[in-house]
């Protein structure tokens, strides 16, 4: 299991809008290597991603669902990467002040091998990616969606 927090130098509704636009997820996901397809009502509850994780030529191709999602508040997600399993992740978004949000990402493994094979070393690679994985997307919120929520 992973939580990490992160403040971002952007309102929330900024924010959500990378959450928002699955085409963005390779940039920010850390291990997500091609987004393969969005569905057109992504982010709505049901919606899917396809994705291609993983270094080439051991790729591979799953989803992710969207499984609640609240505009600038909330996405939880199930994401697969099967045949190693899957995991739900949970980002939530507060309002930090007049212009910054306070973005927190939960994820745990759910099904699959990975679960099994959970322990201290592998929460603290998954809790660092996570870290990273929030890095990424405070750069896309705070310069690439700075001007378009404008």
């Amino acid at each position: 299991m992973a939580t990490v927090q992160r403040t971002v130098q952007a309102p929330p509704d900024q924010v959500f809008a990378v959450l928002a636009d699955g085409w963005t997820y390779s940039d920010w996901v850390v291990g997500t290597a091609h987004i393969r397809d969005v569905d057109a009502n992504w982010p709505e509850v049901g919606s899917e991603l396809h994705h291609k994780a993983g270094p080439w030529p051991f790729s591979l191709h799953d989803s992710s669902t969207v499984l609640i999602m609240e505009p600038s508040r909330r996405l939880r997600l199930r994401a697969g990467l099967w045949p190693l399993g899957e995991a739900i992740v949970d980002v939530k978004l507060e309002p930090a002040g007049a212009s910054a949000t306070r973005v927190t990402m939960h994820e745990q493994f759910e099904r699959g091998p990975l679960l099994a094979a959970r322990n201290k070393i592998n929460d603290l690679v998954l809790h660092q990616r996570n870290v990273e994985a929030l890095r990424r997307l405070a750069d896309i919120a705070e310069h690439k969606y700075a001007y378009s929520s404008q």
